[in-house]
């Protein structure tokens, strides 16, 4: 590739547009007939329910599929059945279009589609803050059957008011909590013909360009509680004088979309905090499907999903009287109880009813393994709770096995988490946030070739990064730290953006999409321009601004003047362009910052985290935390060789115990996020498989025993379901296994065997063109293995056990 070195402005701009042309010609979307449409005058009014509804023709045969789009999210109904939820998406002024087959699902004859659509227009890190809009059609070959906007073959548009509309958030990083009023046949709509709807004028609206979905569509299977944990009764206490507010109330019109606390209807996360438990009988016992709740006044349930799931919450709730039910629920216990508050979120949904029976089903989705049935007036019976489980479906050709059960528990959650966290984008968590979080998709990305064997779910990450021409609230040249995301607060993670450069190239090496990753330049050099005027007089970078972080620990308190580990992040991503973009300037640049972080940050012992300018003059500090030292080593700050000692101590005192031996108590700790993740990746590096193996029981297994997923921290304190911790599926592969890498670019496979004291290990992973599948056990102190690749593949043996490694067919 020649270096892109003295191109005019001109030409970057052409080479962009015919990358973009490259990238999306062969997928290009839109519609035939249908046209963006909402209540007329009504496209930027909070948090309103909409519905749309049609009675269409199915064709002999019942081929049909429906396209649509919405802003903010859509969940559609044929005949009263439950079949879709989206859009997938995408970034500001682009929506990803959906097409949903309907064929096998239509009957002959009429049929009725009813779509609801919540239209939020509040910002936040989950979906844009953008005016709300449906666009959808119904197509069978060339025939449009029904349209949004279409002469004859028109949606009927109503407000569906059973949502009451001014609640409170749900987090300060997503929209609206769910309040239903509901009286009988609320949902009749849906299935009766003859039920007329109190429609509304339907205006146009205005959407944007149309992008495709490309990322799988969940299966939506339900899920069943498989326990009663526990049942008893709460006493209605006065409200309390200083009760929990996140600021997801208390900011509001502080650059947080929401209604103000005295125009609120009702704020459940007050109400919630008066009551004490005053009565609790323990059942653990299984739960049979079959079972009904009967709660009167103050009354209460504990369900355990099993597994920490995500998806929406349904049932069939009867009631004889008016009723205020809700569904409470959290991720883990706390002192044997579901406190809704735990995560900063209000896990919490309320259902005002009148007598009558009703199947209900959140329109969001949440996060949880214990769900928590209470009524506090009224009384009600409840049947036939669910959780709908929204997750990617393309996971399940994967395998792996060995005979340490461990192992496959630590592989089975690693799974689970991926699967709730790669929807649509690569994501933090599926509860608080549902953000695209950069740094975390640089691990999740790795485990999504190993489980799916594609990047289509990384395509869409970055493609919704690549297409907006900037991104508002940001200096110019700055990445917003997740997205699609508002951040009118003007908050950004300056040294995250340099993760988003790291993941590019192992994004490229995966065989994500060449047109993407060169049209992407331009943006990578102009976050290079952006940091050049906090480049000191040594060349690293000093008084970053806004938010500078590093991981969940004390590393975040040595942030200022220099910080040394965004300084090794910032040489890496140097490199990495350099790499891509064939550009040795950035390569040298990169060698140069290394060179003075070793001489200024390593102290004889350690490396330390930062130095502050006094007077003028730049002074080391003793802050020294043990995150800094894996930056160091993963971003070949340091190796086994510069740094003998250094690494023999990180090797030898260092790991999940070395708080209760004693060690170092001087190092500061690090934490799940990111820093024992680094650790495991040096250890990698440097061939210590054995002891990957040991530490991942010890950093993981008690996750994976209480919730089935894993955690943003070593604690059960903020996150139990992080995207980024699915990355024990790729540390499994890896280091135990011993598929070290595929190359689907250079259709390679590498193998690797070490020392792992296992007597066999088997797995597959999925790719485009097939599977590799590999399976190795110890005999007569040889390795013997057997390896199947897709055609055209080689496969190369890196063999550091010590026994002859002996390939059968």
């Amino acid at each position: 590739m020649q270096s892109r070195k003295g191109k005019s402005v001109k030409t970057v701009i052409i080479c962009f547009f015919l990358t973009m042309e490259i990238a999306f010609a062969s997928d290009t979307t839109g519609f035939t007939a249908g046209k963006p449409i909402w209540p007329a005058g009504r496209e930027k009014e909070k948090n309103l329910f909409v519905g749309a509804r049609v009675v269409f023709q199915a064709p002999a045969g019942g081929d049909a599929t429906l396209r649509i789009t919405a802003s903010s999210l859509y969940r559609f109904f044929l005949n009263g059945e439950f079949l879709g939820h989206g859009p997938a998406r995408g970034p500001h002024g682009f929506f990803r279009v959906d097409e949903w087959d309907l064929t096998g699902r239509c009957r002959q004859g009429s049929n009725i589609l009813a779509i609801e659509v919540a239209g939020y227009n509040a910002n936040s890190y989950y979906l844009l803050d953008q005016p709300s809009f449906l666009q959808a059609e119904i197509v069978s070959g060339g025939d449009v059957l029904a349209a949004t906007g279409g002469k004859g073959l028109d949606f009927e548009l109503t407000i569906l008011p059973e949502r009451v509309q001014k609640v409170q958030r749900y987090s300060f990083q997503r929209p609206f909590i769910e309040v239903y009023r509901l009286v009988p046949g609320f949902d009749r709509w849906r299935t009766d013909f003859s039920l007329p709807l109190a429609a509304v004028e339907a205006g146009e609206a205005v959407s944007g360009a149309l992008l495709p979905r490309r990322v799988p569509y969940p299966a939506f299977p339900r899920r069943q509680p498989v326990r009663e944990v526990s049942s008893g009764t709460v006493t209605c206490g006065p409200p309390i004088d200083r009760p929990w507010k996140d600021r997801s109330l208390t900011q509001i019109g502080q650059n947080l979309g929401g209604f103000p606390e005295s125009e609120l209807v009702i704020v459940p996360s007050l109400e919630l905090q008066a009551l004490t438990r005053s009565t609790v009988k323990e059942l653990d016992r299984p739960h049979d499907p079959g079972t009904k709740f009967v709660l009167d006044r103050n009354a209460f349930t504990i369900l355990d999903l099993g597994t920490n799931l995500s998806g929406f919450l349904g049932a069939r709730i009867s009631c004889r009287e008016p009723t205020r039910f809700y569904f409470l629920f959290d991720e883990i216990l706390s002192d044997g109880d579901v406190n809704f508050k735990r995560l900063g979120c209000v896990n919490a949904i309320l259902h005002e009813m009148e007598p009558g029976t009703y199947e209900v089903e959140s329109f969001e989705p949440y996060t949880l393994r214990y769900l928590k049935l209470l009524v506090l007036e009224g009384a009600c019976e409840v049947e036939g709770i669910y959780l709908r489980e929204l997750a990617n479906p393309d996971i399940w050709e994967a395998h792996f096995a060995c005979p340490d059960p461990r192992l496959l528990d630590l592989f089975a959650a690693g799974r689970e988490t991926f699967a709730q966290n790669a929807v649509d984008i690569f994501m933090d968590c599926p509860s608080r946030e549902r953000a695209g979080w950069l740094c975390d998709s640089f691990f999740t990305a790795r485990t999504a070739l190993d489980l799916s064997g594609d990047t289509c779910v990384e395509h869409n990450f970055y493609e919704n990064y690549l297409l907006p021409d900037s991104f508002p609230h940001h200096p110019e040249g700055m990445l917003p730290m997740c997205y699609p995301a508002d951040h009118n607060d003007g908050r950004f993670i300056p040294n995250w953006a340099l993760w988003f450069v790291v993941e590019l190239e192992e994004f490229q090496a995966r065989g994500g999409d060449h047109a993407i990753v060169q049209a992407l330049e331009s943006k990578v050099l102009r976050l290079f321009e952006y940091f050049e005027r906090f480049r000191n007089g040594d060349g690293l970078l000093e008084k970053l601004e806004s938010w500078v972080f590093v991981e969940w620990s004390a590393a975040n308190r040595f942030v200022q003047d220099v910080n040394y580990p965004s300084n090794m992040l910032f040489a890496a991503a140097l490199a990495a362009a350099g790499r891509i973009y064939d550009r040795p300037g950035l390569l040298e640049e990169a060698e140069k910052v290394r060179a003075v972080i070793r001489k200024q940050s390593f102290d004889g012992q350690f490396f330390v985290d930062n130095a502050v300018r006094n007077d003028g003059k730049l002074s080391v500090t003793e802050n020294r935390t043990e995150v800094c030292q894996y930056f160091a080593f993963f971003f070949n700050i340091a190796t086994p060789e510069s740094h003998t000692a250094l690494w023999k101590t990180l090797c030898e005192s260092f790991g999940p115990d070395r708080k209760e031996r004693g060690l170092y108590p001087e190092i500061h700790e690090a934490n799940a996020f990111i820093g024992n993740m680094l650790r495991m990746e040096i250890l990698s590096r440097y061939g210590r498989c054995q002891q990957i193996l040991d530490e991942s029981i010890g950093y993981l297994m008690h996750m994976a025993e209480r919730t089935g997923t894993l955690w943003e921290n070593t604690g059960a304190y903020a996150s139990c379901n992080h995207g980024f911790a699915s990355h024990i599926v790729h540390t499994l592969y890896r280091d135990i296994l011993g598929v070290y890498r595929i190359d689907p670019r250079q259709r390679l496979v590498t193998l690797r065997f070490t020392d792992v004291d296992l007597p066999w290990c088997e797995g597959r992973i999925p790719l485009d063109e097939g599977s590799v599948f590999l399976r190795w056990q110890e005999k007569g102190g040889k390795i013997e293995y057997r390896i199947q690749v897709p055609a055209g593949y080689a496969v190369l043996v890196e063999n550091r056990s010590g026994k002859a490694a002996v390939r059968f067919p």
